[in-house]
């Protein structure tokens, strides 16, 4: 599969890495430009590119962005992306880092508010592991207390497949629901950075 990360901090990087070793053709992009990128992209096996060609000829788009910067990306970033690239939302809002957005103040799911700023449907997925866990957790499928990540978004087909990349990556899921239903593993609920398995996270 062609996966195209936007970030590659300790999450976004971590799942480069990870995606790499499973097979799959990986381009990253981030803030850096350069011998910064490319030196990165080097260390997780992956492809530097510009943030306006990551988002081409790719299945899957990984958004590894603290939440405020998202609206900084490009109005136009996604207009020639296919309908049927699934965007993925790690983020995780944190208000002393990301400051005050009223919306999320207010309650609105973290990935809706996401959706809103992108004009696109998105996954919500990787974001309830510490990146230490999503590095250095992760076990073979059928494995004893495999632990769990939960996957939520509208869009059934979609969560299969990146089901499938978090196997890859070394971890069961579980479906949590729609994307408005993904503030059940949002900083602070039992479900975030738990380390869980699948019977456990889904009580």
């Amino acid at each position: 599969m062609k996966i195209g990360i936007i970030g590659t901090g300790a999450i976004g990087g971590t799942i480069a890495k990870k995606m790499v070793a499973a097979g799959h053709t990986v381009k990253v992009a981030n803030s850096d430009n350069g011998d910064k990128l490319k030196a990165r992209a080097g260390e997780l096996g992956a492809l530097p590119s510009a943030l306006e060609d990551v988002v081409n000829n790719v299945d899957v788009i990984i958004l590894s962005l603290p939440t405020v910067a998202i609206p900084t990306l490009p109005e136009n970033l996604f207009s020639s992306v296919p309908d049927n690239v699934i965007i993925v939302d790690t983020s995780n809002y944190y208000p002393f880092r990301d400051a005050q957005i009223e919306d999320l103040q207010d309650g609105k799911a973290e990935s809706v508010w996401v959706l809103e700023q992108l004009g696109r449907p998105v996954i919500k997925a990787f974001n309830n592991l510490l990146a230490e866990t999503l590095l250095n957790r992760g076990k073979e499928a059928g494995s004893d207390n495999r632990i769990a990540m939960a996957i939520a978004g509208d869009d059934a087909n979609a969560k299969k497949i990146i089901a499938g990349l978090v196997n890859d990556a070394g971890f069961d899921t579980v479906d949590s629901g729609s994307l408005e239903d993904s503030w059940r593993h949002q900083p602070g609920t039992p479900a975030y950075c738990t380390e869980l398995n699948k019977e456990e996270l889904r009580i």
